[in-house]
């Protein structure tokens, strides 16, 4: 009796097919290029969930230093007079107070600002 894998293979190929629903042209009914173009959004979306982060963190950056220099303060010196005042705040949280409540984001600068 003759063993074949058609129905691995086949869930293998509508597996792929339904992760290529919305690609344009082939891509999305031709098996051949569907493993390909799958397999390259797929190294996209890893390397981009990577790129997310370092993103987030260079915005979070951007808008503290721009509430510091608003106070005439530099982001380098809030970073340290944090560290050496013993604060430990995440920037996530100071870029968050510095766009929506400034009068608490003052109160970070000028313990740092002592601390310095």
């Amino acid at each position: 009796m003759r063993v074949t894998c058609a129905p691995a293979s086949r869930l293998r190929r509508k597996r792929v097919l339904k992760q290529a629903r919305g690609f344009r042209a082939n891509r999305s009914k031709l098996i051949r290029q569907a493993y390909i173009s799958v397999d390259r959004a797929m190294a996209h979306a890893y390397v981009g969930r990577k790129q997310k982060k370092r993103q987030y963190r260079a915005l979070w950056t951007q808008r503290i230093n721009a509430a510091c220099r608003a106070q005439g303060f530099k982001y380098s010196w809030l970073i340290d007079g944090l560290k050496k005042a013993g604060i430990e705040i995440n920037r996530k949280m100071l870029a968050e107070l510095a766009v929506n409540d400034a009068p608490a984001f003052s109160l970070f600068v000028e313990k740092a600002k002592a601390a310095r």
